[in-house]
């Protein structure tokens, strides 16, 4: 049945109130991320270890139910310490310890929703630990940051806008109904296209073989983006909180950033080491 006038009307006037606050929470948060990215630092751990935070509380609503304080007390306990050894330089015990917050926080819920409660732990680990393990390089650390925020953020927008706009076939309408392939092949194009400016301003070398990192980081950042939709729906939730306006909660913005952050310092350290992961992402 087709919706009438005044249901139309409803919804475009619903589409572009989330637009606006989109807009408005994008003017607040990106200004805030780039600048934190640009002082390095502590100032940048702290952002990203709130984020981590406020993630494992959304996390821990989501799937620990009435044992979600005490879940969160354990595990939040554990990322902060892990951010603080991240931040000076000791990623190997900081991987530890968020080891052991999961061991801590999962037999603190139900019994059913054990393994997703541990699994909280270093889900919002990587917020933290990520990034920082990138910024860290000294010599290409904000650019990796800067890299991978223009993949990330540029799949998020051009799979949005043009997959709404050219519609088609559905990517995978029994996790995420909106998303469609026009938009993720959308966004993945834009976001290799925004790698390559970034690199290109950066003065790197090796384009090929960024663009396929960008390309791989794309996917698995919209991988990121259906896995979060698949864990809300498993547990009957339609935004992860209300916290940020137009855009549900923390989990809902940065559901594709975790997985392409922990992808992203993956590939860095492997072929640069600890010492250079930004080095090994973006040098080839």
């Amino acid at each position: 049945m087709d919706p009438g006038p005044a249901d139309a009307s409803h919804t475009v006037t619903s589409g572009h109130q989330e637009l606006l606050l989109r807009v408005g929470s994008a003017l607040v948060l990106v200004p805030l991320a780039i600048g934190t990215a640009y002082l390095g630092g502590w100032p940048f751990a702290l952002f990203w270890s709130v984020a981590a935070l406020g993630v494992f509380w959304e996390w821990s609503a989501l799937v620990a139910g009435d044992a979600r304080r005490t879940v969160f007390m354990a595990g939040g306990a554990t990322l902060v310490v892990s951010s603080g050894l991240a931040v000076v330089g000791r990623f190997t015990a900081a991987i530890v310890v968020a080891a052991i917050g999961m061991i801590a926080a999962g037999p603190l819920a139900p019994a059913r929703q054990r393994g997703w409660a541990a699994a909280g732990v270093p889900y919002a680990g990587a917020i933290s630990i990520a990034p920082i393990a990138l910024r860290s390089d000294g010599e290409q650390g904000f650019v990796a940051v800067i890299f991978l925020f223009a993949i990330v953020w540029t799949t998020d927008i051009v799979a949005y806008f043009l997959g709404r706009l050219i519609g088609g076939p559905k990517l995978l309408p029994r996790v995420s109904p909106k998303k469609t392939w026009s938009g993720a092949i959308s966004g993945l194009i834009a976001a290799v296209l925004a790698a390559l400016a970034v690199a290109a301003a950066a003065g790197l070398s090796g384009l090929l073989s960024i663009a396929l990192v960008a390309a791989a980081l794309s996917c698995v950042a919209q991988a990121g983006d259906l896995f979060e939709s698949g864990l809300k729906r498993r547990f009957g939730a339609k935004d992860s909180s209300h916290l940020i306006p137009g855009h549900g909660g923390l989990m809902d913005r940065l559901d594709g950033f975790v997985l392409a952050a922990a992808v992203a310092a993956l590939i860095g350290t492997l072929r640069g080491g600890i010492e250079a992961p930004a080095r090994g992402l973006l040098v080839w």
